[in-house]
């Protein structure tokens, strides 16, 4: 089984590329986000997945043994194949990833090709309760309003994260943009409870700020 490998990449194409090692050529489908990182003639080390099935050996390469993780976690859930999730990989690096279901971002995977909204839908509810330990302030995830009220009477915070989520997004921001600078005020308000309108506030200045030099902002 192979679990590296580490060589000369020989070639590159639209989806797969060519890793020398030795002498020996292997063919490996990656992410487009791998691909854009390799460059002919240059020495590379890519994390495989090996598939073997009963015609082939499949061998699917990444920079990041983060990836490879994800990928395996995306390939678990029904309907994701290979091919998908690669897909997935190519538009979203793990950690965009990890936001995004903690959102429930289906916009955010809908940006990959082949995920359409009831794969999207399916993929975040399969999914969700495998980022808890992945994503910081995945607490504070948008929660179904029938268990919202129990989280709000356990921790405050995850009502007032949810209200700042929710207003952010009905001002333009992609959930997942905005779950995420919503986690990052909390988190740096430490065990204090601020308001809502005093989060939304520090919220909208960190996108300012952000943009001001020259970030993407939420």
């Amino acid at each position: 089984m192979i679990a590296r490998l580490k060589g000369m990449i020989a070639a590159v194409d639209v989806d797969t590329a060519i890793v020398d090692v030795g002498g020996v050529g292997y063919l490996v489908a990656c992410p487009a986000r791998t691909l854009a990182k390799l460059v002919v003639g240059q020495p590379a080390t890519l994390w495989v997945e090996t598939v073997v099935r009963e015609d082939a050996i499949l061998l699917y390469g990444f920079v990041s043994q983060e990836d490879k993780a994800w990928f395996r976690r995306l390939t678990t859930v029904q309907g994701v194949g290979a091919k998908v999730g690669l897909s997935i990989l190519s538009v979203l690096a793990p950690d965009a990833l990890a936001r995004a279901i903690a959102a429930q971002d289906k916009g955010a995977l809908g940006r990959a090709n082949g995920v359409g909204p009831k794969l999207a839908a399916r993929i975040l509810a399969e999914l969700k309760d495998k980022v808890g330990g992945l994503v910081g302030g995945a607490a504070f995830a948008p929660a179904p309003a029938a268990a919202a009220h129990a989280a709000d009477e356990a921790d405050p915070r995850v009502a007032v994260a949810q209200d700042a989520t929710s207003a952010l997004v009905n001002l333009g921001y992609s959930p997942s943009d905005a779950f995420a600078v919503v986690a990052a005020v909390l988190t740096a308000a430490g065990e204090t409870t601020p308001a809502v309108e005093a989060v939304i506030a520090a919220a909208l200045k960190d996108i300012a700020k952000a943009q001001a030099f020259g970030g993407k902002g939420a």
